[in-house]
């Protein structure tokens, strides 16, 4: 089996991505796949004696069954937790598609049966003043998995990203819908509503859990079919 590329979006910033994209690494691995992820740009990173890094990164890098450096999970680590090209700019470093999209191509060589690209907050993510995230997605040929993070709002924001990477001709392999708050008014009535907003399967709905790690997560979780059918 070839390569499979899945890129994990968000309606918005903090709506689930690295816990869905580790619970979906978990379930791949249950599954015997050979798995990676990559967070091309990760803004919020702490210093240490190797370096900037990012907590959801070395999640991520924890979550894959295919030994991965930091480096090659991560391969710009940012130091301020802002928009990432405007951490980037305080911090003179140069953020490029071309140069993520090399990045990602590298993994083609490797051992590797899916890889997860976790974006960073939402689709349209700025890297510098004529490049978006969604580039290295619309370069790489990915299937897009959507987080929606359940809260007011997640409606207009799910159907507008979802009309977004369908403008620039990608699949939407399938949506999970991500509860960030214990007491959501009207949950079945959000749910049934997103079913009814896309043809594309839900791949999941996750509860708002205490201590939620990608194992705890997996159960709630199947993998697009576009993995099982290969």
């Amino acid at each position: 089996m070839s390569l499979q590329w899945f890129f994990v979006t968000g309606t918005d910033t903090d709506a689930g991505k690295t816990l869905v994209t580790s619970g979906l690494l978990a379930l791949a691995n249950g599954s015997g796949l050979r798995t990676a992820a990559v967070k091309p740009v990760a803004a919020g990173s702490m210093n240490s004696a190797a370096g900037f890094r990012n907590q959801d990164a070395l999640l991520l890098q924890n979550h894959c069954s295919y030994r991965l450096s930091y480096d090659q999970v991560n391969p710009v680590a940012l130091a301020l937790p802002v928009a990432p090209h405007i951490a980037a700019a305080r911090e003179q470093v140069e953020l490029s598609a071309v140069k993520l999209i090399e990045h990602c191509r590298e993994f083609d060589h490797l051992l590797i049966d899916v890889c997860f690209i976790e974006g960073a907050g939402g689709w349209r993510v700025p890297l510098n003043r004529n490049q978006m995230l969604s580039d290295v997605a619309i370069g790489l040929r990915c299937k897009v998995i959507l987080v929606v993070g359940m809260r007011l709002g997640c409606l207009n924001h799910a159907v507008l990203t979802a009309e977004a990477i369908r403008r620039d001709g990608l699949c939407i392999a399938g949506w999970v819908a991500n509860f960030l708050e214990t007491e959501m008014p009207m949950v079945e009535e959000n749910i049934a509503t997103l079913r009814d907003l896309f043809d594309e399967p839900c791949l999941g709905i996750v509860p708002r859990l205490m201590k939620p790690t990608g194992q705890s997560v997996a159960p709630y979780l199947i993998l697009p079919e576009q993995i099982n059918s290969s």
